[in-house]
């Protein structure tokens, strides 16, 4: 793991989308069709509005992989990670598939079986990922499942992670976020050649600090990507505020 810092937010998204959009020119020279998998939530919106305005990337020779969503909301609400994705990726850039969780289907664990059946057929290239107020990585709120074979869980939200979605303006209380969420496992996104992590803003410097200034820990779920050779966590100054040196 790599650790970089910025002065500014806009710096770090500016930086994070060219290296992003090189390994993927990079990738696709080398590579018939290449593989990612996308985050979502604010810590991503400069970087996506910057690596989708990237000229000369063939995207129609990438494959998407969606990380998490709420189980049992559609498409059409507004916090809807679907939504996002279509809305900030699938539209812009017109990749050639994007592998949706369907969360609202009857039977989220049916769900998370179809999408193993997809993604274990592949090599993910590069993930996109942050970090949560309270540590997770994509939904595995602590304590994290840092053993499990399956690509996709059925996963209980933390009070603060369901806290966090209220605060940044997804929800009008707590009584309207989901309890559940389907997400992808600590071992899959593990799984990908290269992780970038994307984590800016002044509240994310406590679960910076714990994350990345201390042991590995499923108390602490991004702490696993300590363990990674090939994971670029990306900071900003306020972000990174509590780490020493």
């Amino acid at each position: 793991m790599e650790i970089k810092v910025f002065e500014t937010g806009e710096q770090l998204a500016a930086f994070a989308a060219a290296e992003a959009g090189a390994r993927i020119k990079r990738l696709l020279a080398d590579t018939p069709e290449i593989t990612i998998v996308a985050a979502t939530g604010n810590s991503q919106l400069q970087f996506l509005d910057n690596l989708t305005g990237t000229s000369g990337i063939d995207w129609g020779r990438v494959v998407f992989f969606h990380l998490d969503e709420y189980v049992g909301l559609s498409e059409q609400h507004p916090a809807s990670f679907r939504r996002y994705l279509r809305e900030r990726i699938e539209r812009r850039i017109h990749p050639k598939a994007f592998h949706f969780i369907q969360a609202d289907r009857e039977d989220p664990k049916a769900e998370c079986d179809r999408l193993a059946g997809l993604i274990r057929q592949r090599t993910i290239h590069l993930a996109f990922v942050g970090v949560g107020e309270n540590g997770h990585l994509a939904f595995n709120d602590p304590p994290a499942d840092f053993q499990t074979n399956s690509p996709y869980l059925v996963v209980d939200l933390d009070e603060a992670c369901r806290r966090q979605q209220v605060n940044e303006g997804w929800f009008p209380g707590m009584e309207a976020v989901p309890r559940q969420a389907i997400s992808m496992s600590v071992p899959q996104i593990m799984k990908a050649e290269t992780i970038l992590c994307i984590v800016p803003e002044k509240r994310k410097a406590k679960a910076v600090l714990e994350c990345f200034g201390g042991p590995v820990s499923n108390m602490h779920p991004a702490s696993i990507l300590q363990q990674h050779p090939q994971a670029l966590v990306l900071l900003d100054k306020e972000s990174a505020s509590l780490l020493k040196g």
